[in-house]
């Protein structure tokens, strides 16, 4: 089998029309039935809900706290417009975050989860952010662990980065496999 990987000249928002329509027509060749997004403010999630006409869009986004405490990006008014067409919103904590993210905070040492985020990143910020919100996604029964999906993410806000992938739960992460790379920035 062939197919056909796009790179992107640099990372960023600049990619997320590109991204999003290369995802719509992937997934209409493949029969995907669900596309999980990260998505910060919102906007990358209601742009794939309208390119990305006839499948389940699973928007991911921060943590509520990710920034400033008790702040939320997600804005209401785009969360209410997600859900109105359909989508469905996930804010949870980040798989590889967590307790990982306390501990380098307090004691700035590193645990398993920022290892593997920051191995992830050899390939890219958001080759790390796709596998981290399939995870989420799936913990939440949100995708099916037995169906292949499309996973969006992005360096810094927008999308640049799009995979096939067969999610896992966080307790089978090593179970996880991206089966086919879309795009990408190269970096």
């Amino acid at each position: 089998m062939e197919e056909k990987i796009v790179y992107f000249d640099k990372p960023g928002p600049g990619n997320t029309e590109e991204v999003l329509c290369l995802v719509q027509k992937r997934a209409q060749e493949l029969g995907i039935k669900t596309i999980v997004v990260a998505t910060n403010g919102g906007n990358t999630a209601l742009r794939a809900i309208e390119i990305c006409k006839g499948v389940k869009i699973v928007a991911v986004t921060h943590s509520t706290g990710f920034k400033t405490p008790n702040f939320q990006e997600l804005t209401i008014e785009n969360r209410r417009k997600i859900e109105a067409n359909g989508g469905v919103v996930l804010t949870t904590t980040h798989l590889f975050r967590g307790v990982s993210g306390a501990m380098l905070k307090q004691f700035n040492t590193h645990e398993i989860g920022v290892i593997i985020a920051n191995t992830l990143r050899l390939l890219g910020q958001g080759m790390k952010v796709v596998i981290e919100i399939s995870v989420m996604a799936a913990d939440a029964g949100l995708v099916r662990t037995d169906e292949d999906i499309i996973a969006i993410g992005g360096s810094g806000g927008g999308a640049d980065t799009a995979v096939v992938l067969k999610p896992v739960n966080s307790n089978d992460f090593f179970d996880l496999k991206v089966k086919e790379i879309l795009c990408k920035p190269r970096y």
